[in-house]
Formats: structure tokens, C-alpha cells, sequence
């Protein structure tokens, strides 16, 4: 049946026409692109839902039909999956499949929009939100005349073994949008449907990881972190069944979708299933297109290109770590798979933030061993890029091979560097000095002995003016660092510390210090305690805290009067203990 609907048919018949489509809508998953297709490819006619763009918004589209994708790079340049049917099976010699994702079978809900990503990265009006068709297109319902969605093959390393072709089990790259600033952004739909890589899976995402991972997204890029981004989520009423904590007691969720973005979704996994399938010609076509499109620094001709941008990797992985670390982010699931070549953040599942200062802290309950633990995070970097490395050898000759190994070994001195220069920052701290490696191992021995709030320690250090510092006068309103004030060694760390602040020298006042802090050092993260309300009252169809979240986590570092009353600068609640985070989505 052609799904071509018009909004100048009467109201009814076009609700008749909705419930048909439900009624006949499959769940077969081996249904062939052409059966979709005829499903899935129709326009709706949105101008009584969206206002006339005014002469400040002209640079915005009003309208989505007048949107549209570029032409695909990934499409004119990789081979494609010959198989059209939708079934899980092996893949070989090929990067993508074409495979359209999977309705809804419910009515759909948005949730929320982040509109900084809609208008300054996808250059559309706010008002398109408004309109049937966008509600279709982020949900999957419907795709545009212009897109040919595509699921990834990749493999990867998962806690530490060789997993095999893994791939987007659950993700369809809807296409790549070149926006006004000419940058080329790459769409992604999470929790669409079934894919040749969904091994086991059905396909789907719950609403619960579909709200942590859209908040979080957006949180890391204001805290200053590389990251993908989240455009919208929508939630339905699609049963979904998922056994949360693996101990044998399933339930019915509710299926949700994001709509996310970044520059390039490839990752290490992309290169390492290549590698393992000896498709050396496409390995080599894989990480020539990465260095052309992404690595502007690195000489396409250069012979040593690959050295080149192993070590590049290497170098932004280190600093991508440190950056997490700074903020007390684990990300809970550093598989290879979840590893962006372009060393942003992806793939958000049972990640945390620091409560107390914990450095074994293991955000993922499916984790039995902390593989992924907090203070892990560095060395499992340093695994990864081994991974890597592993990966390239075939493209690398034998001079090239024994560089990578030095290569490799200065990822701990990047790192090393990186973590000091942003725990100076965090400290208010100029220049270098001999004492600053132990002013900081001091600091955060002190905050593990006493399980101190991390973020709130950083940020509270910035209340503290020279004097109160050198007098050692803690305010009572400064509950974090009412606790490290009892630690027998405070006040070595509290001395060290003022005269350290002393060597910033005369033209640095203590105002613009404490402004500096506070510039880097967020009041506001996305604690677990946070998500898991927004979550329970989402569940409920009340999405007043994820958009409050949201709109908060945008300005991470001003205090803002409604994140004080909904108590998010504060000591998290006593049930926050109780919260488990497991790789079930």
C-alpha cells in the first residue's frame, strides 16, 4: 500500500488512513528495502504548523520539506552490502547495508529538542518541531525522498575479547547533512528497528537509556567534552521486553527513539573487523577516506600517513580521557566498538558521573570485574589504541611498525600532561611548579579518605578567597569541603595550596581566580540521581524534568535559581545509593 498522505484530505479519512497503515504495519524482520520503501517514503504538506520566518530567522529553514541531505560521501565512496533482505547474517566485503528502519506501531510522543543542535547544526526553524512530519521523520516512521538509511559494520573488542562483527544492531544513518557553515554532520537514528547486526536483539531502545543518553550527550559538549550530539527523542507505547539487571525477572518497556549526530560514526571496531577478515583493500580504503575527511593535518600522500594518524589518535584519546576524568565522567562501556576514530564520545549506555570520590567507582552493574571503573578509564585507553594499532599493522611496513610501539608508549605522557593541565585549571593555577603533582595527589587523596562530592569540592574551592584559605575558615553553606576540613592532613594541603596561589604572581587577583574556577569547574552535572527522576516521571508521560535537565545542563557552569530549588547543586538524596545502571537498554 502507497503511503502517500496530504493534509488537504478531510481529518478523517486521514485518521482512517493512519489506523490502516498500523493495522498492516510488519514486524518480519527479513522484509526486503522495496517492501519498506512503499511503507515508509511519503511527504505531508506541514505549512499550517509552522509560522512565516521572520527577517532574523532567514537563515533558518522553515519548513522540512525544503530540507535536505548532501550527497553521500559513505555512498559514492564504500562498497555496499549486496544482500537487500533484513535478516541478521554475517556481512563480507562491504562497509554498510541499506536497510530502512523499523515503525512504530504505536502513536509517538516527542519528549524533547535540543534547539541549539535543530538550529545552529541542522539550520531548521523551531517551528518544524511542531509539524506531523518531523514528529515522523526523528521517529523513524517516515524517511526523506533524499536518504538511503545504512547500519554499520564494525566489530570490536568487548571487556576485553574479541567479539566479532558486531555493527549498528539498533541504528540506522538516515544520511549527512552539510549545513550553512559547511560543516558535514552525519545523522543517526538510535533504537529504530532490526538490522543485519542485531544478533540477538529486537532492534529497539527503552525510554530510559533513550533519556540518559539524549541529556548526556548534550551535557558533554557544555562542559566542554568532544561528543556526539542529540537532536530530539520520542517515546511510544511499543511494548518492548528487557531483563534490566539480568537476574531473570523481564518487563515491558516502552520503546524510544534519538535522533543524534556527529561528524563520523566510525570507531576503532570499523578498522579492527577489516583487519580480523583480512579485507585489506577496504582497510585501506576505510582509513584513507578518515585521514581525508577528518585529519586535514596529516598529508594524504605522505607515505608515513598512517604512523601519522595512529598518532593523532593517540594524542586526542589521551586528552578525551583526561577531559573525563576532570569532570568525574565513567563512561562504563569502553569497548573498541564504542571507541569514535575522531576520539569523541559515543555510544552512551550505563556511563555515571562521581557522586563521592570513589576512584573505583564502576557505573555499570554488568560489569562483575570493574573492568570499566573510573580509575580504569587511562589504562583501558591505552588497550584500545593497542587495539588500533593492531588494526593498522597490515598497512604499516616494518620501520613504520616499530615506531607505532614508541608511538603507543607516549600515550602516557600525553595524558599525564593533559590530566595536570586541567587539574590546575580546576585549582585555579598558573604556569608550572615542582609542587603541583603532589598539591593535586594530596587533594585527591583527601577527597577519596573522606568520599568527598567531586564535583562540588572543585566548585566550592572557588567560594574560598585567599584569606579563607590561609586562615583555614570553611563557611558552613560549603558542605563539600566540610568534609575534607576534618582530614588530618587539610591543613598541609590547605598551606600548600595558598602559597601555590601566591606564585600566580601580583598581576593575578584573587578574583580572577576564583572566576577561572568557576569557568571550568561545573555546578551542575548530569548525576544519576537527576536522570532517574526525569526518567520516572517520563514513564508517566510528564516530561517537564527532561526539558528542565536539559535546558540546565546547557549552562552547566551559571548557578541558575530553578536547578537550586530542584536541589542538583546539593548532597544527592539517600535513595541515589540504590540506582543501578546496567548495559540493558
Amino acid at each position: 500500500m502507497a503511503l502517500s498522505l496530504s493534509y488537504f484530505l478531510p481529518k478523517l479519512a486521514v485518521c482512517l488512513m493512519i489506523l490502516i497503515i498500523l493495522c498492516i504495519a510488519r514486524t518480519d524482520s527479513e522484509h526486503s528495502c522495496d517492501d519498506n520503501e512503499s511503507r515508509l517514503k511519503y511527504t505531508l504538506n506541514e505549512s499550517s504548523h509552522c509560522r512565516s520566518v521572520t527577517d532574523s530567522d532567514k537563515h533558518l529553514i522553515g519548513s522540512l520539506e525544503d530540507w535536505s541531505f548532501a550527497n553521500s560521501l559513505l555512498l559514492d565512496t564504500f562498497p555496499i552490502d549486496k544482500e537487500k533482505k533484513n535478516y541478521v547474517r554475517e556481512v563480507k566485503d562491504a562497509i554498510f547495508s541499506v536497510v530502512l528502519p523499523t515503525p512504530l506501531q504505536t502513536p509517538v510522543k516527542l519528549v524533547a529538542v535540543a534547539h541549539p543542535v535543530l538550529e545552529d547544526i541542522l539550520d531548521l526553524h523551531p517551528n518544524v518541531t511542531k509539524s506531523e512530519y518531523f514528529l515522523a521523520f526523528v521517529s523513524g516512521n517516515t524517511i526523506l525522498a533524499d536518504s538511503t538509511p545504512l547500519s554499520h559494520r564494525y566489530g570490536g573488542h568487548q571487556f576485553g575479547d574479541w567479539a566479532n562483527q558486531l555493527g549498528d544492531g539498533r541504528a540506522h544513518l538516515l544520511g549527512e547533512y552539510v549545513n550553512r557553515k559547511g560543516e558535514r554532520w552525519e545523522l543517526q537514528l538510535k533504537g529504530s528497528g532490526l538490522t543485519p547486526y542485531s544478533r540477538r536483539g529486537d532492534g529497539k531502545a527503552v525510554l530510559r537509556s533513550s533519556v540518559r543518553e539524549f541529556l548526556c550527550s548534550e551535557a558533554m559538549f557544555y562542559l566542554g567534552i568532544p561528543t556526539s550530539r542529540a537532536v530530539s527523542l520520542v517515546v511510544s507505547n511499543d511494548p518492548v521486553w528487557r531483563d534490566q539487571f539480568y537476574d531473570g525477572h523481564p518487563k515491558i518497556e516502552r520503546a524510544a527513539v534519538v535522533l543524534r549526530l556527529a561528524r563520523s560514526w566510525f570507531r576503532i571496531g570499523s578498522l579492527e573487523i577489516l583487519a580480523h577478515k583480512k579485507e585489506t583493500s577496504l582497510l585501506r580504503k576505510v582509513t584513507d577516506f578518515v585521514i581525508e575527511q577528518y585529519f586535514p593535518t596529516i598529508d594524504p600522500t605522505d607515505k608515513n600517513k598512517y604512523l601519522a594518524l595512529f598518532s593523532e589518535i593517540i594524542s586526542q584519546t589521551a586528552d578525551l580521557i583526561a577531559r573525563w576524568m576532570a569532570v568525574g565522567f565513567a563512561h562504563g562501556v569502553m569497548n573498541t566498538d564504542n571507541f569514535s576514530l575522531l576520539s569523541i564520545t559515543i555510544d552512551y549506555g550505563p556511563f555515571g558521573f562521581l557522586d563521592k570520590y570513589v576512584p573505583s567507582f564502576i557505573p555499570n552493574t554488568s560489569d562483575d570485574e570493574g573492568r570499566y571503573s573510573y580509575q580504569n578509564q587511562p589504562d583501558i585507553g591505552i588497550f584500545n589504541m593497542n587495539q588500533l594499532r593492531a588494526a593498522l599493522w597490515s598497512l604499516m611496513d616494518r620501520e613504520q611498525k616499530r615506531q607505532s610501539e614508541v608511538v603507543l608508549r607516549g600515550y602516557v605522557d600525553i595524558y599525564k600532561r593533559r590530566f595536570m593541565e586541567l587539574f590546575r585549571a580546576k585549582l585555579g593555577l598558573f604556569g608550572l611548579s615542582e609542587q603541583d603533582e603532589y598539591i593535586v595527589a594530596l587533594l585527591l587523596k583527601i577527597m577519596e579518605d573522606t568520599k568527598a562530592d567531586f564535583t562540588m569540592t572543585f566548585r566550592q574551592m572557588a567560594d574560598l578567597n585567599l584569606r579563607d584559605i590561609e586562615n583555614d575558615d570553611i563557611a558552613d553553606e560549603l558542605w563539600a569541603l566540610k568534609d575534607l576540613h576534618a582530614h588530618e592532613q587539610w591543613q598541609e594541603w590547605s598551606q600548600r595550596y595558598a602559597d601555590r596561589i601566591h606564585e600566580n604572581g601580583d598581576e593575578d587577583t584573587d578574583q580572577h581566580r576564583r572566576d577561572r574556577m568557576n569557568a571550568v569547574n561545573p555546578r551542575y552535572i548530569l548525576r544519576n540521581w537527576m536522570a532517574e527522576s526525569a526518567i520516572r516521571k517520563a514513564e508517566k508521560d510528564d516530561f517537564s524534568e527532561v526539558r528542565t535537565l536539559l535546558q540546565i545542563l546547557q549552562n552547566p557552569f551559571e548557578k541558575q535559581e530553578i536547578a537550586e530549588i530542584s536541589g542538583y547543586a546539593g548532597t544527592p538524596p539517600d535513595w541515589a545509593k540504590k540506582i543501578r545502571v546496567s548495559c540493558s537498554s
